[in-house]
Parts: C-alpha cells; structure tokens; sequence
C-alpha cells in the first residue's frame, strides 16, 4: 500500500532534477568530496581518468554529479559537460599555492562560458594537510 502511495506522491509531484559539475586541478579533492556527499563518509579514491558520475537524492530532489578529471590533459573536456548544469562546485585544494594562479585561470575560463551563464557557482577551498612520515 504505502509503494502505491509513493508512486502517486511522485505522479503529483515529480521530483526535482539538477546537474551537478564538479571541476578542480588534480589531486584538489573533487572525488572526495562527491562520495563524502554520497556516502557520508570518506573513502580512498585513485586519480580520476575521466569522470566519475552519481546521483544523489535529498528528500525530494535528485542531484546528477559529474565528477570531472583534472589532470591537464583533461581540462579542454571539461567544456562538453557544461550543458544543461545547474551548478558548478570548483574544488581548489588552498594548501598548492604553486597551482592556484592555474586554477584562477581555468576558474575565468568556465565562468566565461555561454553554456554556464545560468549556473550557480561554489568554490570550494580544501585544506590539505599533507601527511609527514
């Protein structure tokens, strides 16, 4: 009974859908961060090569997140993602202060793009301690 309910529930009101993007450089922690949003917890990940993509649901609303690698190589992909994103959450890891000058560059480049000009932005700043043996 309660199934026959839910269903009817989502026939009057259809969830809410929206596309995610998450971008950074390499080893910013975008990876991290998505399956810290997923799974409520911290998990070893491996370099992303190529993207990493979940759904996650709240209540009533269905996040479709799109975990983007950020080896060099792979940012000029990034771009094919861009269309139909509601939100882009920049993962900049704020301990590499050798890279953040190529972050920024990258970070002008998507906020110029035509396919995110009604996209939400978050920049997210990780604290990274690296651990000393």
């Amino acid at each position: 009974m309660g199934a026959l309910i839910s269903r009817f529930w989502f026939m009057l009101f259809p969830a809410k859908e929206y596309k995610i993007v998450v971008v950074g450089l390499d080893n910013a922690g975008k990876t991290t961060t998505l399956y810290k949003l997923h799974l409520g917890e911290v998990v070893t990940t491996n370099p992303t090569v190529g993207s990493n993509v979940e759904e996650l649901v709240y209540k009533n609303i269905r996040f479709e997140v799109w975990d983007l690698g950020g080896q060099d190589r792979l940012r000029t992909s990034w771009a094919t993602y861009y269309r139909g994103t509601h939100a882009i959450i920049v993962v900049i890891d704020s301990t590499d202060r050798a890279r953040i000058s190529i972050m920024k560059d990258e970070l002008f480049r998507l906020l110029g793009h035509e396919d995110l000009q009604h996209s939400v932005v978050l920049v997210l700043l990780i604290n990274k301690i690296s651990r000393m043996p």
